[in-house]
């Protein structure tokens, strides 16, 4: 009866943006609220709602309503993705352990990854076994859940599992900035796991293009005095560039360095 009722559960946040207390109260007669509360928070552990006022807000209907799938964001500016991924490398330190995100530009870093001794932990799959083709780094892969449409490994295992690693840089990409928000994006855990990275990280660098700038996703993971460098495509607007260097922020615009 227990996992029948949360896989009822389960399906009713596959098709309804939000879920009712009231309405699971009427489905489950026999259950408990208190019960049914302790239900909702494992979907929230899990990574498949949020916990609200009332009831619980499905996170299918708030990640793939907010922002655009791996799929089409590693079609967009791939030339400039290619030339930040390459110039983050060059931050890359043997023996280090080091962090990499799933967003579409850390995916084309790994081509520029010297055959040396680091050890990597990443939230994308496919980031991971291409790292581990390189021969002497050492891959850790997040434990979690598997979003099929950002191809990254979110949820309370993943959670757990960061706890446990220590972090000397972290390389992460925003689906927005603006100097309100910070750093934003679409997917709720994947923007909960990228809190923790950042506070563990002593070295934060952000990579983005141009088409994250004044942009304000639903979830902030971090700010600017939280960063360390920003490796872009196109000059910051000023109010951002001021308040970056404000907090001793490092920026890399590579339209001003030499392509080659």
């Amino acid at each position: 009866m227990y996992n029948e009722r949360r896989e009822r559960i389960r399906t009713l946040l596959e098709e309804k943006p939000f879920v009712s207390l009231r309405e699971l109260e009427e489905i489950f007669p026999d259950v408990s609220g208190m019960t049914l509360r302790r239900d909702i928070e494992y979907f929230e552990k899990e990574g498949d709602a949020i916990k609200v006022r009332g009831g619980a807000r499905s996170m299918k209907f708030i990640t793939t309503s907010r922002d655009d799938t791996i799929t089409a964001r590693m079609r967009e500016n791939i030339p400039s993705k290619d030339r930040i991924a390459r110039r983050a490398a060059d931050f890359l330190e043997t023996g280090c352990s080091i962090f990499i995100d799933s967003g579409s530009t850390l995916q084309r870093i790994v081509p520029y990854v010297p055959n040396d001794r680091y050890t990597f932990t990443t939230t994308n799959p496919a980031a991971a076994i291409e790292l581990s083709r390189i021969g002497l780094p050492v891959v850790n892969i997040v434990g979690g859940k598997l979003d099929r449409d950002y191809q990254t490994v979110t949820g309370m295992h993943a959670m757990r599992f960061l706890s446990d690693i220590n972090i000397d840089i972290a390389f992460l990409s925003p689906s927005g900035l603006s100097l309100r928000s910070g750093f934003t994006g679409g997917n709720y855990s994947e923007c909960e796991l990228k809190r923790v990275v950042v506070e563990k990280a002593r070295l934060v660098i952000l990579l983005m293009d141009g088409s994250k700038l004044n942009k304000s996703l639903p979830y902030t993971f971090c700010h600017l005095h939280q960063v360390h460098i920003i490796i872009t495509d196109t000059p910051l607007p000023d109010d951002i560039t001021a308040e970056a260097k404000s907090h001793g922020v490092r920026i890399l615009d590579i339209s001003r360095e030499d392509p080659s």
